[in-house]
């Protein structure tokens, strides 16, 4: 899928289904959440959510009051609905509407980036190296990757496209060795239609 194509799915998936009626919709993302405050460090910390369109990860970090937050997404639809349910609080929050394999982000901006979702719909090897560079120019030397895919029993479609499915060393062995791998767990998801889907969790460090 091509990035305008990737823009015209996402944009459509929006538009047409509420928030919480996407697969991957959780009213908190728990574990998320977690790794995030253990990686962040503080309030201060430069966080980016890749993929958080109308997730609610956003919402639960400006409550535990952290304050440099970017949300990148490849749909406006997506980030429109969030900025929405923020209100005033929007203004908070740096967005970024972009593919997130074509996008220019400044070297070193983030101490954590957080990825729940994104890097399994990439199913193209060139999709993938592209994901993979701007995670390592865009994350500060010592700072915390957080990945989230469809682990091995996950499914291998969703929203209608083709998706990748690893666990903790396939996943890894995308990113390489400058990503040293600090754990991975494994989470079972309950979608809104009460379905079960098998997530992985990586967090990683760059050296």
């Amino acid at each position: 899928m091509f990035a305008d194509d990737a823009k015209t799915h996402w944009e459509k998936v929006y538009t047409i289904k509420a928030p919480d009626q996407v697969s991957w919709y959780r009213p908190h993302l728990e574990m998320s959440l977690s790794l995030i405050e253990r990686a962040a460090g503080g309030v201060s910390a430069s966080i980016i959510d890749v993929g958080g369109g109308e997730s609610t990860l956003v919402d639960d970090l400006l409550t535990r009051g952290y304050q440099n937050i970017t949300v990148l997404d490849v749909s406006q639809a997506a980030i429109d609905v969030t900025k929405k349910r923020l209100k005033e609080a929007a203004d908070r929050v740096h967005w970024i509407t972009a593919d997130v394999t074509t996008v220019g982000l400044a070297p070193g901006a983030y101490d954590v980036w957080h990825d729940r979702a994104v890097f399994h719909f990439l199913t193209s090897m060139e999709k993938r190296v592209a994901y993979v560079n701007a995670v390592a120019r865009a994350v500060k030397h010592g700072g915390h990757v957080i990945v989230s895919t469809f682990g091995p029993e996950g499914p291998t479609k969703c929203s209608g496209l083709e998706v990748m499915r690893y666990d903790a060393e396939s996943l890894h062995r995308e990113f390489g060795a400058r990503f040293r791998l600090v754990e991975s767990s494994k989470e079972l998801h309950q979608t809104p239609l009460g379905t079960t889907q098998q997530f992985l969790y990586c967090y990683c460090r760059i050296d």
